[in-house]
């Protein structure tokens, strides 16, 4: 028995109402990107002032569960090595010659204090994005060790934070807190439970996946990024498998799909595993071989008969991170109305 997918809920008052909580949290992204950098505007200009007196790292190492963001913004520009390390620990050979870096918006991986703490026994030096009375905070005590304050618990809004750092002492690109917060403004203004369906492409997309299996890809480092947080989102909110990939990995499953005919009954087989969407985190990246994966993918789900769903990020959005952040909302916000409309629905 599957789910009855009821899009009348998207634009029900009384079930928006209920899911208030949800929605709320996700239009109030852009301000939490703002109010993690005002909290931690004194911090980051005495750690920025200190930075500039000493030499610069021989290595920056991003130690913890959120390592991989920061890799997917800094490699292309680091001027010295950079690591990613999400693993227990950190690498053996770091120490008093190298930056360590972690970003904990919640503070309560003990992995990331272990870290700390490693790195600090170490003599490296060490800046941590999170909150001031948190488990990692406590761990971040030492002479070579400062934190940058976070007190609203979001990723993204921590990623900026410590994005600026980086950007201000000329190991990253330049990060423009405003542009990021903007883009997620946007979003919230575009994805809106007041706007109805018809013009709502975060509702839109739901319908379209609510009796789908939801292929995500992102072409660049950072869509990729993005397509795996937004397929973990529709796992949560929908019960239903979504996977996210290289395109080298998802062409075999569109080549699987069966192919429908039109006059189908898709109530027959309730046991068949629901068709595959392809749903498309573009970036706007000029990459050609990001381009050539794309149009693989594309060719592909035409021949298959796969539906094809497209999020693109705001024009204005300038910066990668300002993109990133933009798809991933765009793509959470789709996994709310998905819940929505599954939440209540009947059985078939």
């Amino acid at each position: 028995m599957t789910p009855w997918f009821d899009e009348s809920r998207l634009d029900d008052e009384r079930a928006l109402a209920a899911a208030d909580p949800l929605l709320r949290s996700l239009a109030e992204a852009g301000a939490r990107v703002r109010r993690d950098r005002v909290e931690a505007d004194q911090a980051l200009d005495e750690v920025v002032a200190r930075a500039a007196t000493a030499d610069r790292p021989r290595a920056v190492v991003a130690a913890g569960p959120d390592s991989r963001l920061l890799r997917a913004v800094l490699e292309p520009w680091c001027p010295v090595p950079f690591v990613a390390w999400p693993n227990p620990g950190l690498p053996g050979w770091v120490g008093s010659l190298d930056l360590v870096v972690v970003l904990e918006p919640v503070g309560a991986d003990e992995r990331s204090a272990l870290a700390v703490s490693e790195a600090l026994r170490r003599g490296a030096q060490v800046v941590v994005a999170t909150p001031a009375d948190s488990l990692v905070a406590r761990h971040a005590e030492g002479r070579w060790c400062q934190v940058l304050p976070l007190v609203t618990g979001d990723q993204s809004a921590a990623a900026v934070v410590m994005l600026e750092f980086l950007d201000r002492v000329h190991l990253g690109p330049r990060t423009d807190v405003e542009d990021v917060a903007r883009a997620l403004d946007h979003v919230a203004t575009l994805c809106s439970p007041h706007r109805d369906l018809s013009v709502n492409p975060a509702k839109m997309l739901a319908i379209s996946l609510a009796d789908r299996t939801p292929v995500v890809w992102g072409g660049s480092v950072l869509a990729a990024r993005a397509a795996r947080r937004v397929a973990e989102s529709l796992r949560r909110a929908s019960g239903v498998s979504a996977i996210a990939g290289d395109a080298e990995h998802l062409v075999p499953v569109l080549e699987s799909a069966p192919v429908r005919d039109l006059f189908d009954d898709p109530l027959e087989d309730e046991s068949a595993t629901l068709p595959p969407v392809l749903v498309v985190l573009d970036d706007g990246h000029d990459d050609p071989a990001v381009h050539e994966q794309r149009d693989r993918l594309l060719r592909t789900a035409q021949e298959r008969g796969v539906r094809v769903e497209t999020l693109t990020c705001e024009q204005g959005a300038e910066s990668e991170l300002a993109r990133y952040a933009s798809l991933l909302l765009q793509g959470r916000y789709a996994a709310a109305y998905l819940q929505i409309g599954l939440t209540g629905g009947v059985t078939r």
